[in-house]
């Protein structure tokens, strides 16, 4: 499948199979993190691997949004460096996206946790602390997100896009 197919089809997966991810799968996702670029090529983003389901049963509970995380088999929760680089954010972030693509690619499913909130100070301290008491995450990381994997249940219907036109700009607004 080309990389745009894996683009159009790729959508959010909120139950999962009872099955166990293999590590050949999961391995090649990690490595989609791990190669995702990042500004200056600097250690901005890390990437924690969780497959205990004690663990995914406890970050189920990072924020009220994730009750997916009970049916996932594996999760890698992206974290953030702003003492290594201003584009922290940003690096995580596309990291996030080559997590997603990849898996959908390996007809794995994906669901979304954000836990940082760039708009809320104090909600994303309590998502945040609560995802770091449990991972022993450092408190000069940032936790961006979780991103539960496993097989979906079903595929979801296509998603209904927006009108090109309206999103879509050539060389001027």
């Amino acid at each position: 499948m080309s990389v745009l197919d894996v683009i159009r089809s790729r959508r959010e997966i909120t139950s999962f199979q009872a099955k166990k991810i293999p590590k050949e799968l999961l391995d090649q996702i990690v490595d989609a993190a791990y190669y995702a670029p990042s500004g200056n090529n600097l250690a901005s983003r890390e990437f924690i691997v969780i497959e205990n389901r004690e663990k995914l049963d406890h970050l189920e509970k990072t924020t009220p949004f994730i009750k997916w995380m009970a049916t996932a088999q594996a999760a890698i929760v992206v974290t953030g460096r702003p003492d290594i680089s201003k584009y922290w954010l940003q690096d995580a972030s596309i990291a996030t996206a080559f997590i997603w693509l990849t898996a959908a690619d390996l007809q794995l499913g994906v669901g979304f946790g954000a836990v940082y909130h760039s708009e809320d100070v104090e909600e994303s301290r309590i998502r945040e602390t609560y995802a770091r008491e449990a991972l022993n995450i450092p408190s000069d990381r940032r936790v961006v997100a979780i991103l539960g994997l496993g097989f979906p249940i079903e595929k979801p219907e296509e998603k209904k896009m927006l009108v090109r036109e309206d999103i879509v700009f050539y060389e001027s607004f």
